[in-house]
């Protein structure tokens, strides 16, 4: 992400609403995983391998109506087990084609109890029904566009407005979204279209993401776009969408292409099987790495599109284990774009900005308030983006540009379609030099003061 400041029973109808039934907490999922900043996120019980999503949206009555058909196996014995979800009314939930009993508990929780409880090892089949009005959540989910159209973008959460899932980094799937909609609208979403037909008076799509994805790095657009198609040398497709009022979005996204080849240089091949974006006309304060095709907002400019793409590496194929993980997803993409790309492209002397950075906000108060190993709830958009890219050239000083960009393209092929966290980031880079590098990594990661000026100035960076 990048932000504007700072440079996502026997019939359903009978059960809906139903109170949970009593069971055996052995035989119940956990309701949520424990992530220490948000820890209703996600369920326990089972693990899920596929999304396959219908949905038909009206943009006139902003009406969704959608069937999620969710692919999953059990880890324990389930009686009783949660999807998080924020959307329209459940209609009806199935298991294994049998009527299962629902409701709806909170703000994200869905309760579903199988007609019979699930051995370990099965393999779950999960139907949702669900139809209702959408909800303008303003960039935090579902969002309402100015044409009419709408689209699903947010961090940490956006995916449970639109469909139930299971909301966490630490449940990757693949992906498959049928869309349908007015045959004057347009719509776009990650990986591969491999449908896009008129027939009865109403577009349908189809898009298929073949590697796993998290929840809130998937997405749907819809509106009246126009699209711009490239390939790169390669051979990898790459579609980008643009929304009416965004336009003037299309030149930076040319160089998409050019763009890719770069990070390739530093990060390794290219993580997807497509690419692309999708610019929308909203007033939106981020733009998000949505998964192959990142939702951009309209003040987006080149950098911004370095930095999303950024996080197909970081973020995306590499993503977080914990929240407070945030800083292998940000503070590498602001190093990218921040650094990388106009020391590498431009020609900039990034040591000599890095000194004026340090001079500017050495002893500026709240500069260093916020740790970047652990921001903090409600802080995990802060530090990570101004401070981060100071910590990440810092390091590079001391350890050097072939240890460095080795560890980086190693660790990333490591990690792929997988998930990481600070702390093996940090024992990762210990094992590739033998400078020791416990306190180094301590003084800029874990405190909130400046570090001595030993580890403010390694290398080049010395005055």
């Amino acid at each position: 992400m990048r932000w504007s400041a700072v440079v996502c029973a026997v019939c359903a109808t009978l059960v809906l609403n139903a109170p949970p039934v009593t069971a055996d907490p052995a035989l119940i999922g956990a309701p949520g995983l424990g992530d220490p900043y948000y820890p209703a996120d996600g369920n326990g019980g089972y693990d899920v391998r596929h999304y396959d999503l219908t949905i038909d949206y009206e943009p006139l009555t902003h009406h969704l109506r959608g069937t999620a058909r969710i692919d999953a196996t059990a880890t324990q014995p389930l009686a009783q087990f949660n999807l998080d979800y924020r959307g329209p009314e459940v209609l009806m939930v199935t298991v294994n084609g049998q009527p299962a009993g629902f409701t709806r508990d909170g703000e994200q929780e869905l309760v579903v109890t199988p007609l019979v409880a699930l051995p370990p090892g099965l393999p779950m089949r999960i139907i949702v029904d669900y139809a209702g009005q959408t909800a303008d959540t303003e960039g935090e989910g579902w969002t309402w566009a100015p044409s009419g159209g709408a689209f699903a973008v947010g961090q940490p959460h956006s995916a449970s407005t639109w469909y139930p899932l299971n909301d966490t980094p630490l449940d990757k799937a693949t992906f498959t979204l049928h869309a349908r909609v007015p045959a004057d609208w347009e719509v776009m979403s990650i990986g591969e279209r491999t449908e896009h037909a008129v027939r009865d008076g109403r577009l349908h799509t189809t898009w298929e993401a073949r590697q796993p994805v998290i929840g809130y790095l998937t997405t749907v657009a819809i509106d009246h776009f126009t699209f711009l198609e490239q390939r790169r040398a390669d051979g990898t497709p790459v579609l980008s969408a643009f929304a009416p009022g965004a336009q003037h979005n299309r030149e930076d996204e040319r160089r998409l292409p050019e763009i890719l080849d770069f990070l390739e240089s530093l990060y390794g091949p290219y993580p997807f099987d497509v690419a692309g974006g999708i610019y929308v006309d909203t007033k939106i304060p981020f733009s998000l790495e949505t998964q192959t095709r990142p939702v951009y907002a309209p003040w987006a400019d080149l950098d911004t599109v370095v930095h999303e793409l950024a996080h197909q590496w970081w973020g995306d194929t590499v993503s977080v284990r914990q929240w407070s993980d945030i800083c292998l997803n940000e503070c590498l993409a602001s190093y990218t774009a921040e650094v990388l790309w106009p020391e590498r492209i431009d020609g900039a002397d990034v040591d000599a900005e890095y000194r004026e950075q340090i001079a500017k906000y050495l002893d500026k108060e709240g500069f260093w308030d916020v740790a970047l190993a652990s921001p903090g709830v409600g802080n995990e958009f802060t530090s990570v983006y101004y401070r981060g890219p100071l910590f990440l050239h810092a390091l590079r000083k001391f350890i050097g540009d072939d240890v460095f960009f080795t560890a980086l393209r190693d660790f990333v092929a490591e990690h792929r379609d997988g998930n990481a966290s600070m702390p093996e980031f940090r024992e990762f880079l210990q094992s590739r030099t033998t400078l020791p590098l416990t306190e180094f990594l301590a003084e800029w990661l874990d405190t909130t003061t400046a570090p001595r000026e030993d580890f403010l100035f390694p290398g080049t960076l010395r005055r």
